[in-house]
């Protein structure tokens, strides 16, 4: 079953409701995704995008996964 960017959309932006969250892509698999949040601050790179893959619940988990490949790009609001 494939997801929608909205659908993606929806889960970051409850999981960072203070964040600005920017979802792109329509083929049902393959996303780019921009999350700006002042959680991440303090956080590295990798502590960051974890957060992130997070807030999909599962959605990226293997070959099951509804969500095949996310770009992802994660900002602490200046």
């Amino acid at each position: 079953m494939a997801i929608t960017a909205q659908e993606i959309e929806t889960l970051l932006n409850d999981a960072f409701p203070e964040g600005q969250v920017t979802v792109q892509g329509d083929d049902g698999q393959h996303f780019a995704a921009e999350v700006i949040d002042a959680s991440f601050k303090g956080k590295n790179r990798v502590q960051q995008q974890r957060s992130v893959y997070a807030a999909l619940k599962g959605k990226m988990d293997g070959s099951n996964g509804e969500l095949h490949a996310l770009a992802l790009t994660t900002k602490v609001p200046s």
